[in-house]
């Protein structure tokens, strides 16, 4: 694993191989620098030692934070010089040839120009920076102090939950009623069931588990509760439960000198003829479960256990037979919200004066049905003067007052734990949220892009940067720190969102490291003022805020990201940002071409988004950002590329609505791309449509071709398709071809040899419909995920061979043709399809019929239902046959129907819903066409 930045640790260790390739190379030559270099290597190496060991203290010395983050800025500081030495003194040539290469040129200048008395004199001036703050570490005695840092034991948070009262909890008794009962049935001959109880941190698990017990545990032979901490200790937790199960002194006489082995041998003794109930309270990992369940042995007499946990790969870990169950905890609805925080405060649910009820409102959008922080700031609030005033700061003022209210703490300790828990990676890569403000939905790949230009990411075990830091996004869902939104048919989450309590937590650790400033409003916080800003959020900024932030020295400023369009106006120049990686300008409306000078100098730039901007021309000065890798143009009005992008070597996502461009000459030359959208063939030449074939590591193509045969363009014709089945055999995974007519595809019925990792495939259009399945559309196609096609005739044939796409997850079929009969899904093919849209794009094509086995995993249906059709061959759809259905969504075509034969369809349909054990959710339109 490469070194990466991370927050604890700044950009040390990445610094630390900078250093190490300028002494391998032609630097590492030059008698005066080269000792320097080394002398300043070794110091900090000392230094990364020293930070890593601190960094994984639980509870430091103030004096040991303090040394920390005078170590980290310097190691920004210093990366940032020796960035810019290079940059000043390289004449831009040698980096198409990596780091190395680059450095071998510099190397070179050095000799003939004479800086390397420049370079000493920076070094110089960092070598007495580390001396100062070496000795301030041995004047700390931190060595000292950090081993004998401990901290005294913390209370355990979740205690107050185990011991609430009945009559303080809200909206808990519909689940603790439908989960005893379900831990109560006794089938399945009685066999051991477990139920795993999953959720953020402060939703109420260990309350809900503890009501279940408190109302089922009668019913059972014995019980246990025991809570498992982050480093749990299996022997102790497994003599608590036998203290708990068992009242025989004589059994338990020697316990205390059980070792692990036998104390789970015992506690399987006493439980083998048992029938036993058992919470187990915050398991932190799938390692603890394991230890820990091996001790409760499969009787047949119907014994139950409660896992509660944060993470969803645990609780699946914890409840993996198809009789054992996963119960997902949701934050409390409004008016529970509202029950819960008015009852503590003011004893009653409907006893808010009038003039509080707005601020409450705001308060609890922050808490988001958190009980934790319901309870939490209403304890704050019930001991402060009831003035609205009063109120209103408490809201402006949450996040910090999560730092310094004893009300808030056992809030803030909650949500720290799972913090704390996570290692330097992920803590890193959960900080960087901090960028986005309150209830912001972020984008998956937009946060991976910037994670990799970061310098976050870095290789792992023969994985690329893109899939680690993908398996980081993944991971936070896992451990319930972000919220999903939109996961797609296969499984994969478009986007995210942060609870607000927790980004209130992240906000506060983002100031303590210095990792990020947030820029918003009266909310902002400037940090320390002996430290340099590190990243730069813009949520909302003023006139005077403005005034403030351009006093200040920006030139170590890494990323820039400004969610508020209107802040535009009160940015300073971009010429002071000279260490920019990513620059994120998505959805600044206000963007004008004078916002956008000095973007030219920014040569460490690696991101730059211009999402939804509206902007309609690029900057010149792009052409000169030679390690740009992320170029987001979509939602723009750009039309024409300049000439001179093929310089940009390294980009390799160049990501674009649909806007003809044209496909720029010498492209080939831009091998690291992996996304182009937008192009049109047929304004391109032909020598740039054949260098398309050069682009090996091209993931996703999106190409226009709107005429008919023609002989004017038969070398074009010739050249995509040829390009197309050179990229076939590369890492080709989506196309998206849109056509003016069906000629567009017939051309790739010559496409060979098989495109074999191709995942996705769109048709551009429903103006039109293919007469026929394409050649190339085979069950060979074993990566084929996602296919869009309009198909004139739909027949059994076609059925069967689009039922044979093995990996096929979702199927979009559009058809022209009018059928007077029915479609009949067979019970057979399609057994991985997940989603299924159905559009007769004419009034009157025929309708649905699912036979029994028929898309056996099936969970989203749309389709469009033809009344008079179904009326004629039935109104059923046979719903029933889909087990898996969740969604579905019904558009009813009414030509030639009465207005009760669209009634009557409607009810039908309606009831054939309700009948369906999963109850799927049902959208459904009527389409009134005359």
């Amino acid at each position: 694993m490469a070194p990466v930045v991370t927050a604890a640790l700044g950009a040390l260790s990445p610094l630390l191989g900078k250093l190490t390739d300028l002494l391998a190379n032609e630097c590492g030559r030059l008698k005066g620098v080269s000792r320097e270099i080394r002398s300043l290597k070794n110091e900090l190496a000392g230094m990364h030692a020293a930070l890593v060991k601190y960094t994984m203290l639980e509870n430091p010395d103030e004096q040991v934070k303090i040394w920390v983050s005078l170590v980290r800025e310097l190691s920004y500081d210093t990366e940032d010089c020796f960035d810019k030495f290079i940059r000043n003194l390289g004449d831009g040539g040698g980096r198409d040839g990596g780091f190395k290469e680059f450095f071998r040129k510099t190397a070179r200048r050095l000799k003939t120009l004479g800086a390397r008395r420049g370079i000493a004199n920076q070094i110089d001036d960092l070598k007495l920076r580390i001396k100062e703050v070496k000795e301030l570490k041995t004047s700390y005695k931190l060595d000292d102090v950090a081993s004998s840092t401990s901290g005294n034991a913390a209370v355990d948070p979740r205690l107050a939950a185990l011991f609430a009262e009945e009559a303080h909890l809200v909206g808990i008794d519909g689940p603790r009623d439908d989960l005893a009962k379900w831990v109560l049935e006794e089938e399945n001959n009685h066999r051991r069931r477990v139920l795993s109880i999953v959720g953020f941190g402060g939703l109420g698990k260990t309350t809900l588990a503890n009501e279940i017990y408190r109302k089922i545990q009668g019913r059972f032979d014995c019980h246990a509760f025991v809570s498992i901490s982050q480093k749990p200790d299996t022997k102790k937790i497994i003599k608590d439960v036998i203290s708990q199960v068992s009242d025989s002194d004589a059994f338990k006489k020697d316990i205390e000198i059980w070792d692990e082995k036998t104390s789970i041998s015992k506690l399987r003794e006493l439980l083998q003829e048992k029938r036993y109930l058992i919470i187990i309270d915050d398991i932190w990992s799938i390692v603890a479960w394991n230890a820990i369940h091996c001790a409760f042995p499969e009787n047949k007499c119907s014994s139950r256990i409660l896992a509660t946990t944060r993470i969803l790969e645990v609780a699946s870990s914890c409840s993996p037979g198809p009789h054992d169950q996963i119960y997902e905890m949701k934050p409390l609805s409004d008016p529970h919200s509202e029950g819960l925080f008015f009852k503590r405060i003011f004893g009653s649910e409907n006893s808010c004066p009038h003039m509080f009820i707005e601020v409450s409102k705001a308060i609890l959008k922050k808490c988001g049905g958190l009980p934790l922080a319901i309870i939490s700031i209403s304890g704050l609030l019930a001991n402060r003067p009831r003035v609205k005033e009063e109120w209103e700061k408490v809201k402006r003022s949450i996040g910090s007052d999560l730092n310094k209210s004893q009300s808030l703490e056992a809030m803030k300790n909650i949500l720290s734990l799972s913090y704390n828990d996570l290692p330097p990676n992920l803590k890193t890569v959960l900080l960087h949220l901090s960028n986005f403000p309150e209830d912001y939905v972020i984008d998956r790949e937009r946060l991976v892009r910037q994670w990799i230009a970061e310098g976050f990411i870095s290789e792992e075990r023969g994985r690329s940067c893109q899939e680690v830091a993908e398996s980081y996004f993944y991971e936070l869902i896992n451990k319930s720190l972000v919220q999903p939104v939109d996961i797609r048919y296969d499984g994969k989450v478009q986007a995210c969102r942060v609870h607000d309590m927790m980004l209130e937590l992240i906000i506060s650790k983002s100031i303590e490291e210095n990792f990020i400033t947030v820029v918003n409003g009266s909310q902002t916080v400037w940090g320390n003022s002996q430290c340099s800003i590190r990243r730069l959020s813009i949520q909302d900024i003023d006139q005077e805020l403005a005034s403030e932030l351009s006093k200040k020295d920006l030139s170590h400023v890494r990323s820039l990201i400004i969610t508020a369009s209107r802040c535009m106006k009160h940015l300073p120049s971009l010429a002071k940002f000279e260490t920019l990686r990513v620059l994120d300008f998505e959805d600044c409306q206000s963007l004008t071409e004078s916002d956008m000078k000095g973007m030219e100098n920014l040569f460490q730039l690696k991101y730059l988004s211009f999402r939804s901007t509206g902007i309609s021309e690029l900057p010149s000065g792009i052409v000169m950002l030679l390690d740009l890798e992320t170029l987001d143009l979509r939602g723009t009005k750009i039309i024409d590329l300049p000439a001179r992008i093929v310089q940009l070597t390294k980009l390799q996502h160049l990501l674009s609505s649909f806007n003809l461009w044209t496909i720029p000459i010498g492209i080939g030359n831009m091998t690291n791309l992996r996304e182009i959208p937008g192009f049109d063939i047929t304004m391109s030449s032909v020598g740039a449509i054949e260098e398309l074939g050069s682009l090996i590591n091209l993931n996703a193509l999106c190409v226009r071709y709107m005429v008919h045969a023609s002989q004017e363009y038969k070398r074009h014709e010739e050249m995509l398709v040829a390009s197309l089945c050179n990229l076939g055999g590369y890492k080709l995974q989506s196309l998206y071809i849109y056509g003016g007519t069906s000629y567009a595809f017939e051309l790739l019925d010559s496409w060979s040899p098989l495109p074999s990792c191709l995942q996705r495939f769109e048709m551009g259009t429903t103006e039109y419909c293919l007469s026929k399945l394409p050649k190339w559309i085979t069950p060979a196609l074993t990566s084929l995920a996602y296919l869009d096609i309009n198909l004139s005739v739909i027949t059994e044939e076609v059925l069967g061979i689009l039922g044979e796409l093995s990996a096929l997850l979702c199927l979009k079929l559009y058809t022209n043709t009018v059928h007077k009969d029915r479609l009949v899904l067979p019970g057979r093919g399609f057994q991985c399809l997940k989603e299924f849209l159905y559009k007769p794009c004419n009034e009157g094509a025929g309708t649905l019929l699912f036979e029994e086995g028929a898309l056996p995993k099936l969970e989203k249906l749309e389709l469009w239902f033809s009344v008079p059709v179904a009326k004629a061959y039935g109104l059923s759809l046979g719903i029933e046959h889909l087990p898996y259905l969740k969604d579905v969504r019904v558009i009813l075509q009414k030509r030639d129907a009465t207005s009760s034969e669209v009634e009557a369809a409607e009810v039908a349909i309606r009831n054939e819903m309700s009948l369906h054990p999963n109850h799927p959710r049902l959208s459904l339109f009527k389409e009134m066409k005359e």
